[in-house]
């Protein structure tokens, strides 16, 4: 063959493969050319539609526990869409625990920690202000900002 008729080959082929793939994908169909001139339509008549029904908006379940797994901290558990979605939130988590955390930047995989979900808006403000300010995470002895917070 020439180099002519393998470019019309390749051509060819190329269109069957598109027109395959928008016969598929449902963009064009066998019966999209109308045979027959289409008639004008009649106007439609127009009814008051009844009242719709409120919106109502489905609210995820927000979880009241977490089981930890390798390589959680507070700050990652917090941030999660279903417990806070606010990582600053991870003082009310590890105040919730103290019973299972003795060091905040220390959790370990199979503690199953409460969630709070009934703080106060106080509450909730000075543990987003002990987050922004409490330095860096530090494996070691307990922080002093850490024991101020929790009231120890």
């Amino acid at each position: 063959m020439s180099k002519a008729s393998d470019k019309i080959n390749q051509g060819l082929k190329l269109t069957a493969i598109l027109a395959a793939a928008a016969l598929a994908t449902g963009c064009i169909s066998a019966k999209s050319k109308p045979t027959a001139p289409a008639e004008p339509a009649e106007p439609a008549v127009v009814e008051e539609a009844p009242e719709a029904a409120p919106v109502t908006e489905v609210v995820e379940p927000q979880l009241t526990s977490w089981t930890v797994v390798e390589g959680n901290n507070l700050w990652g558990i917090a941030c999660k869409e279903e417990v806070y979605n606010v990582p600053e939130k991870w003082p009310l988590i590890y105040k919730a625990n103290l019973d299972q955390i003795k060091d905040a930047d220390l959790i370990y995989p199979g503690q199953v920690l409460d969630i709070p979900r009934d703080s106060s808006q106080s509450e909730i403000d000075s543990a987003i202000t002990h987050a922004k300010t409490r330095g860096a995470w530090a494996v070691g002895p307990v922080e002093a900002s850490d024991q101020a917070y929790i009231g120890g």
